[in-house]
């Protein structure tokens, strides 16, 4: 195979990566405390496929990874009694089977013992590492803006939210939850301000994300193109060498 194609199917992956990326940032420009992705991309010399164009390498596109951008989104309200945001950084706690995770989605509801957890059914835990559990005999559930949970006079626990110095060490684990593959130790956010009865919104500019959509698609096709050329000289050169002899 010429190098030109081999250089070209290379960066046609790596087109193709992140048109899958940039289409799942659209479609999630609605969900709750999601937050918007980007694939990074770099080069690697090789050596050529063939030796006839000189010993100078060839660089191939590769995927490197995804990066997020953590910037929080618009808080917008709600009025419901579990709806919580997070103004500044920072990630609520939940415990899932797997171990504790984090997230910005602070759709909470309760479950029939009264638990605060996710839509899911995931535990949301308090500062100290424990659950959170609401009575509904002791009347309407308020929760301040540094996460105190009360019933009436009665204190029922305070949310607790992690801050991570270097967010990179986070990693998606579904359900729009975050989990924590380096060595820090997540801190207790003490500046971060609850929001009772909102919700934060997504980061995502859609018209931004739906013009990259356009410009990768356009991409793609174009390296199509180029290698459907190369491949005709490549074929034309062959015949041309066979009437030659």
């Amino acid at each position: 195979m010429d190098n030109a194609l081999y250089v070209g199917l290379s960066r046609q992956m790596t087109l193709r990566r992140e048109l899958d990326i940039v289409a799942n940032n659209i479609a999630n420009a609605n969900t709750t405390g999601f937050k918007v992705e980007d694939l990074m991309v770099r080069t690697e010399a090789a050596k050529p496929a063939r030796t006839a164009g000189g010993p100078a390498p060839i660089k191939f596109v590769l995927d490197d990874g995804v990066i997020r951008d953590f910037t929080p989104g618009a808080l917008n309200q709600t009025g419901g009694t579990f709806d919580l945001a997070i103004e500044n950084q920072g990630f609520f706690k939940v415990s899932t089977g797997e171990g504790e995770r984090y997230t910005r989605d602070g759709r909470f509801t309760t479950n029939p013992e009264g638990v605060l957890t996710t839509q899911e059914g995931a535990p949301v835990l308090d500062d100290g590492g424990g659950q959170i559990t609401v009575d509904p005999e002791l009347g309407p559930v308020s929760i301040g803006r540094d996460g105190i949970v009360t019933q009436g006079q009665v204190r029922v626990g305070k949310i607790g939210v992690a801050r991570f110095s270097d967010l990179a060490s986070l990693r998606k684990d579904g359900d729009n939850l975050y989990r924590n593959v380096g060595n820090e130790t997540p801190q207790s956010a003490t500046d971060a301000i609850i929001h009772q009865g909102m919700l934060e919104g997504s980061n995502v500019q859609p018209i931004q994300q739906i013009t990259k959509l356009i410009e990768v698609s356009r991409a793609y096709e174009s390296i199509a193109k180029m290698m459907d050329q190369t491949a005709e000289l490549s074929r034309s050169a062959v015949e041309r060498m066979g009437k030659v002899q």
